[in-house]
Order: C-alpha cells, then sequence, then structure tokens
C-alpha cells in the first residue's frame, strides 16, 4: 500500500505556486508543490488543508482533484501524489517550512529541479492537459 501524498496547485494569473525544499532535510533544495502526507484516518482534502496551513498560512476555499500518479524513490516506499487544484484560498502566502517559494510560469517548471514524484503532473501542465 503506497504512502498517500496531497499536493496543491496555486495560481496567481498565469503563474503557479512552487516551493524548494530546505537544504537540511530530505531531497535537499529540491522544488515541489505544497503539500505532504495524508496521517492515518485523514481523508485527502483535509491533509491538504492542514499541510497549506502549516506551510504556507492560509486556508483552502475550494479545491478539486485533477491528478493522481503513484512514484517510487530509490530505496524508498512507493507513495500516491494526489494533486489538487486550488480555487481559492484566504489568508496570505507566506513560506512557514520552505527555503524558498515562487511564482512560475508552467513553461518554465521544466527549468527547476523539481521531485521526481512530480515530473508526471509537470509534463501534462506542459502539454496543456488537466487545467482545460
Amino acid at each position: 500500500m503506497p504512502i498517500e501524498v496531497v499536493a496543491g496547485l496555486i495560481f496567481q494569473g498565469n503563474r503557479l505556486l512552487v516551493c524548494q525544499r530546505k537544504e537540511n532535510g530530505p531531497f535537499p533544495l529540491k522544488w515541489e508543490f505544497p503539500g505532504g502526507k495524508v496521517e492515518e484516518g485523514e481523508e485527502a482534502q483535509a491533509a491538504l488543508k492542514r499541510e497549506l496551513q502549516e506551510e504556507l498560512g492560509i486556508e483552502i476555499c475550494s479545491a478539486r482533484e485533477i491528478f493522481r500518479h503513484r512514484h517510487r524513490y530509490a530505496g524508498q516506499e512507493e507513495v500516491e501524489i494526489v494533486f489538487f487544484l486550488v480555487k481559492g484560498h484566504k489568508g496570505m502566502i507566506e513560506s512557514r517550512s520552505f527555503h524558498r517559494i515562487l511564482w512560475a510560469e508552467i513553461a518554465r517548471l521544466e527549468e527547476l529541479d523539481f521531485l521526481e514524484g512530480d515530473l508526471a503532473l509537470i509534463e501534462k501542465l506542459s502539454r496543456g492537459e488537466l487545467l482545460a
């Protein structure tokens, strides 16, 4: 059974919020979308709300699942990443647990050193899929 992970896609105009991991944790300085592990007994959407509150200080008003993908990192358990399109939130976004955050155009996502588990989503976004 894979570890379930949630990630939020937050847009500002045509740019997407991406976050860089801290240099002293797992996968140092890799880019990712905000989110994290779903806790036992927790629904994916509830986990997304909790994680984005913890990491960015925002409260999600609306989000919908747009993509789901399984990936196995070398020497680790398989993860199932559930990506949500965040349609609205309250509060100002602030980086509470990242090295830095950035608003990036979809066409430029491939220039960043993303976690391998996010690459299938980035490929679909780059081809214009998922957001139609």
